[in-house]
């Protein structure tokens, strides 16, 4: 289908700017991927060491940049005007305004209840043992794709889910393995998740037609993970829990929380149908507010409100949506404009030279190689959306060059990301979720903990995804290709 070379918000990523002089470096090409080099090293120490935070990241991709600056051995005043070129590509503006949107859509849902009403749903389904884990499964996926945050679902059915599930005699580490699948379905296909929008923009494609060449992936990895919660969810011991629990777990639900769906519906529709994601973002903020207002399921104060007491004067779901993207934001310009700076000295010619010598002609090994690289700097980060910053120009780069399409690129670059950044043990969401269950005993003192290392090999929807991309860069399957014109072709067009 046809399919045109500027991305999502109508402006093209590969619009020209000015042209900067080639820059010179000590260590030659290598010499220029020093800030980025750096930037890797930084994320992966920080990790190792148990300190990564989005704002260690930041400072790290600084400390790199700056670095850079002693390995340049063209005049300084051309580096940095190379870096800002970079800075004001319209691959990071795209991203970024677009996480605002997304951020600000799934605080408004949060605040309008609806994960109170998806916990509801599965309070009322009279399920046990395996069919609770494989609801939950569910219930997570349809949770994450609506507000587009792994990290949020991850948090919201570790708090309210995991300790209901335990109650009816759910295993406890597939049920905390189902809420961190759940999380991946809708960090891989939402139309708001931020790794959906970064994979999107890095690679100059439209959002909606993203998802939409998405979903086969999704949905195959998704339908023998939700078998196998069922199958083996069982085995906890139900009546764990004093009645006073489970009355307490009860009144934290809330049946109306589902009209929230109603907003979700409408983004999902106008998304699919082509619609601007940015304007499909505003009509469903636009719906959602008066329907929250309309259920009773909450109020106006909590999107937005004057507080001169708080320190940021502004408080709500709609300033904490654009808040939790703030530092998100500045990293992914920072690795915008270092990814810019190794153009210009040189190391993604190279690199591309070096890939290509064992890649040859072979368009499987062209996807194998992007497959590798992105699996191994999400194994290395535990922040996925930082690592999938990081390995966006390299899978860019290699794939232009291959003539693969913008879509098909954009699903190797997320899926990977989405699925490894949920399956290692030292991943910033299983941490976080290992942590909120801890959080949890001190309400019930009964909650057993899961370990991240016992929970690791029962991802299932991050095992399948992971599998089904590498098959699908081994076999060809959902491989397409973009001609002069940018259209989306079956066959390679002639070099």
């Amino acid at each position: 289908m046809p399919h045109s070379a500027s991305s999502d918000t109508g402006h093209s990523t590969s619009a020209p700017h000015t042209k900067q002089p080639t820059l010179t470096f000590r260590l030659g090409a290598w010499g220029a991927a020093i800030p980025l080099v750096f930037f890797v090293v930084w994320a992966i120490a920080t990790s190792i060491l148990g300190l990564s935070s989005e704002i260690g990241l930041v400072m790290g991709a600084l400390f790199g940049l700056t670095l850079g600056l002693f390995f340049c051995t063209s005049r300084w005043e051309d580096y940095a005007n190379g870096l800002f070129d970079g800075l004001t590509q319209p691959i990071g503006v795209v991203a970024i305004v677009a996480w605002f949107y997304a951020g600000m859509f799934a605080q408004v849902l949060q605040v309008g209840g609806l994960v109170e009403g998806l916990v509801w749903l599965g309070s009322i389904s009279d399920m046990t043992g395996g069919w609770f884990v494989g609801l939950t499964f569910l219930l997570a996926a349809i949770f994450s794709t609506a507000v587009g945050t792994g990290y949020g679902t991850t948090v919201a059915f570790c708090t309210l889910m995991y300790p209901a599930g335990i109650v009816v005699g759910s295993d406890p580490t597939f049920l905390f393995a189902a809420i961190l699948s759940g999380a991946i379905f809708g960090d891989n296909l939402a139309p708001v998740s931020d790794t959906t929008i970064v994979s999107a923009t890095t690679q100059g494609a439209d959002v909606p037609g993203v998802v939409r060449s998405r979903f086969k992936y999704s949905i195959m990895a998704a339908v023998p993970a939700m078998a196998l919660f069922v199958i083996f969810g069982s085995g906890g011991q139900s009546g764990v829990a004093d009645p006073s629990a489970v009355q307490a777990m009860q009144q934290a639900t809330n049946p109306l929380g589902l009209v929230m769906l109603i907003p979700f519906a409408l983004v999902l529709i106008l998304a699919l149908r082509g619609q601007h994601l940015l304007t499909s973002l505003t009509w469903g903020i636009l719906t959602a507010i008066p329907v929250m207002l309309i259920a009773g399921t909450g109020e106006f104060s909590q999107i937005i409100a004057f507080d001169a007491n708080a320190d940021g004067v502004m408080t709500g779901a709609l300033v904490r949506g654009v808040e939790g993207y703030v530092n998100m934001g500045i990293l992914i310009l920072l690795i915008v404009g270092a990814a810019h700076l190794m153009t210009l000295g040189g190391t993604m010619d190279h690199v591309t030279r070096l890939l290509m010598r064992w890649i040859k002609n072979s368009i499987r090994r062209a996807e194998l190689a992007i497959w590798g690289i992105v699996a191994l700097l999400n194994s290395a980060i535990t922040i996925n959306t930082a690592a999938e910053i990081a390995a966006a120009p390299f899978v860019r780069e290699l794939g232009t060059r291959y003539r693969i399409h913008r879509y098909r690129r954009a699903n190797m670059l997320d899926a990977v990301t989405s699925a490894l950044g949920y399956i290692f043990p030292w991943g910033a969401p299983v941490l976080l979720g290992w942590s909120t269950i801890q959080s949890m005993q001190s309400t019930y003192d009964w909650l057993p903990a899961v370990a991240p290392t016992a929970v690791f090999p029962f991802v299932f929807q991050g095992w399948f995804l992971v599998i089904i991309m590498l098959l699908a860069a081994i076999t060809g399957w959902g491989l397409t290709f973009e001609d002069d014109d940018g259209n989306e072709v079956k066959e390679r067009p002639a070099q």
